[in-house]
């Protein structure tokens, strides 16, 4: 998704045929939404038309208001047409809310988790956010949080599912502030990777605490235009900074070690095994050895006595 993209609608358009080479953008659309698509892609393209209604009403249902607007979405077949607008490997998809626009990779689609419709449910919910919300007043972590929680924690990049950033920057006492994932995240790698866990363990973090009503009433305070530091006062009682510091010591290194520990706990036995064996192994070699040199010993203690008889013989 990355809205630094904020540039993009002017670059977009005038990117557009460089995107397909040899491939003719196609159009399909009803009173709800246009898709535009690589020839190649018109069920998918159906899909998402017939999907759609679905999708927004579940997504209104979420957010706790109503709204319209028309989006425009657009499926490219391939990653490298994609990417030239995406500029990283990781995005599987884009919203563009100054547009209206939602671009998906759909050569990753299908490709756990990202299915078609999860991903135009989370992408919507950024076109929605900017909609009802202006831009200066909604963080970006705010933002990106929520529209994971709307889709059970899915987000849009690719991440190593059995590895956990947060975890690992919880233990190495290098979380982002709050405050440093307002305006925008990093490009890419690990620290977006981190930026997007992060964002989803506040907002999760807030509904746990405060349940599902909570989030809608601070999204309700900022649709009636106040910024998130404010509408979280309202909303919960709590100030933002509060609010960040309880977040931050449900994350203790204990509990982290603890996930750490259950998470990979099979890993864990296998190697604990593994130690085992090789252990067991050295150990039998040693006892193998010990027992050639106590034969040794034995047959040299026998052959000093006959000397000894021999010699008493003579």
């Amino acid at each position: 998704m990355i809205r630094r993209l904020f540039i993009l609608p002017i670059i977009f358009f005038f990117a557009m045929p460089a995107l397909t080479p040899g491939a003719e953008m196609r159009t399909i659309s009803d009173p709800q939404a246009t898709v535009r698509f690589d020839s190649p892609l018109q069920g998918a393209a159906k899909e998402v038309l017939r999907t759609y209604p679905v999708v927004r009403s579940e997504l209104l249902k979420d957010l706790g208001w109503q709204s319209e607007f028309r989006p425009e979405i657009v499926l490219l077949k391939d990653h490298a047409s994609f990417r030239k607008v995406s500029g990283s490997d990781l995005v599987t998809a884009l919203a563009i809310p100054r547009k209206g626009l939602i671009l998906i990779d759909y050569s990753k689609m299908g490709t756990h988790p990202f299915t078609l419709d999860v991903t135009l449910k989370h992408e919507l919910c950024h076109l929605e956010l900017h909609n009802a919300i202006s831009s200066e007043k909604l963080p970006r972590w705010f933002d990106e949080g929520i529209c994971q929680w709307v889709t059970g924690g899915f987000g849009e990049i690719i991440g190593d599912n059995s590895r956990s950033h947060l975890r690992e920057a919880v233990l190495s006492k290098r979380l982002v502030s709050i405050e440093g994932l307002a305006a925008k995240f990093a490009a890419d790698g690990r620290d977006l990777l981190l930026a997007y866990e992060e964002s989803r363990s506040i907002v999760d973090y807030i509904h746990k605490k405060h349940g599902a009503s909570g989030l809608r009433k601070i999204l309700e305070q900022m649709r009636s235009g106040d910024d998130l530091e404010k509408a979280v006062l309202n909303s919960l009682s709590v100030s933002l900074h509060d609010l960040e510091k309880q977040w931050r010591n449900s994350l203790s290194p204990g509990i982290a070690w603890f996930s750490y520990l259950r998470d990979n706990l099979y890993e864990l036995l296998f190697v604990a095994a593994a130690l085992l064996t090789i252990y067991g192994f050295f150990r039998v070699m040693k006892k193998k050895r010990e027992y050639k040199d106590e034969e040794a010993d034995a047959g040299e203690d026998v052959g000093e006595e006959e000397g000894d008889e021999e010699q008493e013989g003579k």
